[in-house]
């Protein structure tokens, strides 16, 4: 609430003042919903209760029908495990969990980390929980994920700021962080050109062919490989690759509400799943955020608030979408799995789209959490509310994935306190790699 507090305190007049207070009162209700207590605590528990045993990593997936159709139990996805990195934080400051707790835990992780198969210096997507060898996401998807494991970089450099000047337990775990940290080799999935690639497998090599350019969730995964003390990337990867010279810049609107980036290349004016605003953003605080291509606060929130415009508009007429129902991103769905967005909607809402976007669009989000909660607690289970369902379909699933609900507890502490965002700007090798791409930021 400090930020809340220095805000009032500033000096303005008349209308705009009596206008900002308002704003401010309404910040500061639905901070302390108890509500958000609740749904924060659960989501929490995914990764703590809810981990792999002998790893303390996340599971990729939960499913309290007992049906595992695609991977087994001691499955652990190394994204949805930075996500968790994150989130036990976010425990020890609300005190679900102790300091020591926690340490302990994560110097479980990392040492599982530090032995688990790796591909020059990246992890793959999945682990085996039990023994540290690479579970393949497909068939030629069996070696490296870079995006994952900027994913998983994001977190343990979080957790890394919040131990480095503990005690001498909590100074190594920070050590030995920074160690995996600096064995990436990010340059290597350039191939030599100015791009990164997603994957490279020991089998396969590069066939996979998935050069990472034009905006969606991967932007923390340049600014890491920008930040690398051992292994950047150059500004021309980021401005040739990523930014494809210049194009990644949209000057379409819908719902009179500016894209800011093109989220598909040579396509019409269309808006990702919501996912693309939250997984880079769980660090990489948007608030100041600014290069030359974007102001990165507008972006996400823009997001956010089509989402729930197309909502409201409900052009397919989906039962029940609304002001207080809305939230489309990739999550289960009727058949299969599915990446939900308004130009491929089917009517399956992702609670993780709506809530995780809670310091986007406050006032929306916690609609949609009364809504979930009051009107509809049957779509709630153990870990909060389940992955997706569609009233129209009359279906729903009784099933979460780890990169679905992580993100929630995590943009509800930083609408909150912003203690995540806090701990992975403050790192200087962070703050180097966006100075090289030429951002702007807060700090």
């Amino acid at each position: 609430m400090s930020l809340i507090v220095l805000f009032l305190s500033c000096n303005t007049s008349g209308k705009k003042q009596n206008d900002r207070a308002s704003l401010i009162k309404s910040a500061v209700i639905f901070a302390d919903d108890p509500l958000l207590d609740t749904l924060q605590k659960q989501t929490f528990n995914y990764f703590w209760e809810g981990a792999e045993p002998n790893s303390g990593l996340a599971r990729e997936r939960i499913h309290i029908d007992g049906v595992y159709p695609t991977s087994p139990k001691n499955t652990v996805t190394t994204g949805g495990s930075g996500f968790g990195f994150m989130v036990l934080l976010v425990g020890i400051k609300n005190g679900y969990i102790s300091r020591e707790e926690a340490v302990d835990r994560f110097i479980k992780m990392v040492d599982f980390l530090e032995k688990a198969d790796r591909f020059h210096g990246a992890w793959p997507h999945w682990l085996n929980g039990e023994t540290g060898k690479v579970v393949p996401f497909s068939k030629k998807d069996n070696g490296g994920d870079l995006v994952e494991t900027a994913f998983l970089i994001q977190g343990m450099l979080t957790v890394k700021e919040y131990f480095k000047d503990g005690n001498i337990k909590e100074k190594e775990l920070a050590h030995k962080i920074d160690q995996l940290w600096r064995e990436v080799e990010w340059d290597w999935y350039t191939k030599g050109e100015n791009v990164l690639y997603w994957h490279w497998s020991p089998n396969y090599e590069w066939d996979m062919n998935f050069p990472i350019g034009g905006y969606n969730e991967c932007l923390v995964m340049y600014v890491l490989a920008a930040a690398s003390p051992t292994h950047s990337i150059s500004k021309e990867v980021y401005d040739q690759g990523w930014s494809l010279n210049g194009n990644i810049v949209s000057k379409d609107s819908l719902y009179g509400i500016p894209l800011v980036l093109n989220y598909y290349e040579n396509a019409d004016a269309d808006i990702g799943p919501m996912f693309w605003g939250h997984y880079s953003y769980l660090g990489l605080n948007p608030k100041e955020l600014k290069d030359q291509y974007a102001d990165y606060w507008k972006l996400v929130q823009n997001q956010a608030k089509i989402h729930h415009a197309y909502a409201v508009e409900n052009p397919k007429g989906f039962k029940g979408y609304g002001d207080s129902l809305w939230g489309l991103s990739s999550s289960y769905s009727v058949s299969g799995y599915k990446a939900h967005r308004p130009g491929n909607d089917v009517g399956v809402i992702s609670p993780t789209a709506a809530l995780a976007s809670i310091p986007y669009t406050p006032e929306e989000s916690v609609k949609m959490l009364h809504y979930l909660y009051e009107k509809q607690d049957s779509l709630i289970g153990k870990y909060g509310p389940y992955d997706a369902f569609s009233f129209d379909e009359n279906w729903s699933v009784q099933r979460y994935l780890a990169i679905d609900q992580g993100p929630i507890p995590i943009m509800i502490e930083n609408y909150r306190s912003g203690m995540l965002w806090d701990l992975f700007m403050q790192n200087e090798d962070v703050q180097r790699g966006l100075d090289k791409l030429g951002f702007t930021y807060k700090k």
